[in-house]
């Protein structure tokens, strides 16, 4: 996996996938992440902020490192939310 690469544990993956199954929790992070556009995922401050909202709503601490290692996977990936087929890929990603 991609993620993998960057340092991002599969385990913190697993626990994240766990706890957005919550309906409450998955809103939260869909509200938060509403509005997002392609300048806002290359921005490093912005993706660094939702990063840091996101682990408080879903309540697992992050380390400055793993904090670090998300916000470069995210730029390198260069999402764009309006196009279908960069979501198509990240859903294959954690699936």
């Amino acid at each position: 996996m991609s993620y993998q690469q960057y340092g991002i544990s599969p385990q913190l993956v697993e626990r994240i996938k766990l706890k957005m199954k919550n309906p409450a929790v998955k809103e939260r992070i869909k509200g938060l992440t509403q509005g997002l556009t392609k300048a806002d995922l290359q921005n490093s401050a912005k993706v660094h902020q939702l990063i840091r909202t996101a682990s408080g709503i879903l309540n697992e601490k992050l380390s400055s490192a793993q904090e670090q290692q998300m916000v470069q996977f995210v730029l390198a990936q260069r999402i764009d939310p309006n196009n279908t087929f960069h979501l198509i890929k990240l859903w294959g990603m954690f699936r």
